[in-house]
């Protein structure tokens, strides 16, 4: 029977002094957040990327958007909605769910990671509110944040992700965790990196330069959240070798396999071979891609060895935010923070 994990006490007077005793999730800490003595270096110096690239939805003009919405072609308008629809959801079960993992990771380096990409969940959530009420009226806002309502496909993919998080809410064992943080892993390296290419595709028509800026503020915070929870899976995997066996690895890939599956099947179908630089060869290729890479990081085997090259290296330019003193539509200075040039492993 899987071994369930305890929730870290609010406090606790008997934890290690010995800073180097810690570990990811198992650990005796007091639930004190001291940094002058770390374990996990690398999530101090991610903690302090994370602070230094924040940013604020509404630094962004979003005037031009709301008239270039109006003159998208009826596919555009209707990726573009569906597409935000799901982020929408994504950045909302992030913030509400991150809490729950962190209540059993006992290191508190990595504790402060994941509380600050709590905050950067919700701000993604507040530039997504910005965005709609900026570029359409009330009433078609209304009817993207309800379009799971009715989208049957929609609605299958946001349960697949929360049934996962909530089999981790209603039993806590160490599988499950494991689950989730591969679940979440799926979110930020595949999901979102998928929705993200439809608003460069636009980008790079001179459509939607606005929200394809704001696009690219969320997913420089997402190269962080993607690189914590691969050096979270990484460093689970080295304290607790006993718990990945070769059938728990396979199911890993297997959810992964999944994820790939349903993401190629629903940016096919909304995009419907009508977005220019899209075509469904490339979605399939792209997705199938970024999941080779994501496993690659983790050191899990690859699911795709046909795949060997980026299909779409545009995005790569649109999504760069270094190397330039102003974003392409010299809308505002975007690489203000030294530490935005950090290489997390290539994400």
């Amino acid at each position: 029977m899987d071994e369930q994990l305890q929730r870290k006490k609010l406090f606790n007077e008997h934890g290690d002094q010995d800073w180097g005793k810690r570990r990811i999730i198992g650990g005796n800490t007091t639930n004190l957040i001291e940094l002058n003595n770390v374990k996990y270096e690398w999530a101090t110096k991610m903690y302090r990327t994370m602070m230094n690239n924040f940013w604020i939805p509404e630094e962004i003009p979003l005037a031009q958007d709301a008239k270039d919405y109006k003159l998208l072609s009826e596919a555009e308008r209707k990726s573009y909605d569906r597409i935000i629809s799901f982020l929408i959801f994504l950045d909302s079960l992030q913030t509400a769910n991150l809490p729950n993992v962190n209540e059993y990771v006992t290191a508190p380096e990595v504790n402060l990671c994941l509380t600050v990409q709590t905050f950067q969940e919700a701000v993604h959530s507040q530039s997504y509110s910005y965005i709609l009420d900026s570029v359409c009226s009330a009433e078609a806002r209304d009817e993207i944040y309800n379009l799971w309502r009715n989208d049957e496909r929609l609605l299958a993919r946001n349960r697949f992700i929360t049934d996962l998080y909530e089999n981790f809410i209603a039993d806590s064992s160490h599988r499950n965790l494991l689950k989730t943080i591969m679940a979440n892993y799926i979110l930020e390296g595949i999901y979102f990196y998928s929705g993200f290419s439809f608003f460069y595709a636009l980008g790079r028509q001179g459509k939607m330069l606005g929200t394809v800026s704001e696009i690219k503020y969320i997913q420089r915070d997402e190269l962080t959240h993607l690189a914590l929870f691969q050096n979270i899976f990484r460093e689970i995997r080295k304290e607790n070798p006993e718990l990945f066996t070769a059938e728990f690895i396979e199911e890993l890939r297997q959810m992964m396999k999944t994820a790939v599956e349903t993401e190629i099947s629903w940016g096919q179908s909304i995009t419907n071979n009508e977005i220019p630089g899209l075509t469904a060869d490339i979605i399939d290729s792209y997705i199938k891609y970024l999941s080779n890479e994501r496993l690659k990081m983790l050191g899990l085997e690859i699911l795709y060895p046909e795949i060997t090259e980026h299909p779409m290296r545009w995005v790569e330019s649109f999504s760069n935010m270094n190397g330039m003193k102003t974003d392409f539509f010299e809308q505002k200075v975007t690489n203000y923070s030294k530490s935005s040039n950090l290489n997390w492993g290539d994400l």
